[in-house]
């Protein structure tokens, strides 16, 4: 090699380096906030690059059945570094979050200024995807008074179960202008739903109703391995894969797991996929599993999101 070429080749390795090293050396922020969603404190963590100076475009992101926030901190870490205001938090009853409170036994006694003493009890860790839904609405009101985001740039990010929930509030808030659902669940219409298993969501919703079935005790495994019980009269209500079509405000990007154990992708992803209108992109992580994601997969999977947010919510 000549040493003009030499010369030209140090130079470009250079500006590599300095460019690797320009981009690693974004502060980022991290602080928790207090979300009140229905009048529960919802635990936050916020992330964002340090003193920015101008509104960001904002990733508010949504951990799956039996996650925390806690879990999601390199990935938002990563969302942060390219340049997006970024809010995970904890469901109503799940990590750090506070509960929502029901009576346990007699009735409250009535004080002045309608407040009252009563005994309670927390539902804690249960799977309720109509309350999980509004959670993220509230977060998405939240932030709207937020000053570093910009509140025409909003972009949500679902995984697992929450997978389905971005899809539901995206249908259902046209503030949303991007979502990114990872190895999701989309629900399940009534008509579809064997007669056993409706059959025993209805019995729940008399019995519930009627004051003869508490909630499910924290720490709950009824389905599967997965931590936390559903709340099935609550999933009646609830199939996003109904709803994808009506979200013609947002692009959706759907990341399946080519091994997907959990549910069959064809009438999950997939289906949400064809069912929705463009701009949409399906893309199957070749050799994985669903927990695959986490794991080996995180990295493709972090990249290929932040690369629709960047095109959806930059551009």
């Amino acid at each position: 090699m000549s040493n003009a070429w030499k010369t030209a080749a140090m130079a470009v390795a250079a500006i590599l380096v300095f460019c690797n090293t320009a981009a690693n050396a974004v502060q980022i922020e991290h602080r928790r906030a207090d979300i009140f969603s229905d009048g529960v404190r919802l635990n936050a963590h916020l992330f964002h690059p340090q003193s920015p100076d101008k509104p960001l475009p904002f990733v508010i992101m949504s951990h799956g059945w039996g996650g925390t926030a806690a879990g999601l901190e390199s990935q938002a870490t990563a969302f942060a570094h390219a340049g997006y205001f970024v809010i995970a938090f904890d469901y109503k009853g799940w990590g750090e979050s506070d509960a929502r409170l029901v009576l346990d036994g007699a009735a409250p006694q009535r004080e002045a200024d309608q407040r009252m003493t009563a005994k309670v009890q927390e539902v804690r860790e249960v799977i309720d995807p109509i309350e999980q839904a509004a959670d993220i609405f509230n977060v998405i009101h939240w932030a709207m008074a937020e000053r570093m985001v910009d509140k025409s740039r909003l972009g949500l990010w679902g995984t697992s179960f929450s997978g389905g929930l971005v899809a539901y509030v995206a249908a259902r808030d046209p503030r949303v202008r991007a979502f990114v659902s990872q190895v999701g669940y989309f629900g399940q219409p009534v008509a579809t739903i064997p007669a056993a298993e409706l059959s025993r969501a209805y019995a729940d919703s008399t019995r519930r109703t009627r004051g003869e079935l508490p909630y499910p005790a924290p720490g709950a495994r009824e389905v599967g391995n997965l931590r936390g019980a559903p709340l099935r009269e609550k999933f009646l209500l609830y199939a996003p894969i109904d709803d994808v079509a009506t979200a013609k405000h947002c692009a959706m990007l759907f990341i399946a797991a080519e091994r997907e154990e959990l549910f069959d992708n064809h009438r999950h992803p997939q289906l949400a996929y064809e069912r929705a209108p463009e701009p949409k992109k399906y893309v199957v992580l070749p050799g994985i599993s669903h927990y695959g994601v986490y794991g080996e997969a995180r990295e493709q999977a972090t990249k290929l999101a932040i690369e629709w947010f960047d095109l959806h919510l930059k551009n």
